[in-house]
């Protein structure tokens, strides 16, 4: 077997690993499945955060989202595609249950490459 093609089966079985993994778990964090907890669900000694910690937070998302912009603006047709198909999976299947954050998640993810796609050069 080629070396490109074992690098491209290497990479495709990491994304599946990848991706089963968070299929089995529903996302699952430090807190447990999605379903078995909601955001308000948090721990009561937890200190609420200021106005000025949330600004801060709405600040640096801003800048994550004109950064990653700007890398997908440079990347590969390949790996914008690999975004539009992370994008489709984790879409709700016939079936399940629509999760508003999970597809507002999935929307963001299609409008980042959209947005790149301005600043691509031809």
């Amino acid at each position: 077997m080629a070396k490109e093609e074992m690098d491209r089966t290497d990479r495709l079985r990491q994304r599946y690993q990848a991706l089963s993994r968070w299929e089995n778990e529903g996302g699952a964090g430090a807190r447990g499945r999605q379903d078995e907890w909601s955001p308000g669900d948090v721990d009561s000694d937890a200190p609420q955060l200021t106005n000025t910690e949330l600004m801060q937070l709405r600040i640096r998302v801003i800048a994550l989202e004109n950064l990653m912009i700007s890398l997908l603006a440079r990347t590969s047709d390949q790996e914008l595609e690999l975004v539009r198909e992370m994008a489709a999976y984790i879409s709700p299947r016939p079936g399940f249950t629509h999760h508003p954050m999970t597809l507002h998640a999935a929307a963001q993810m299609i409008s980042l490459v959209e947005r790149a796609d301005q600043f691509r050069t031809p």
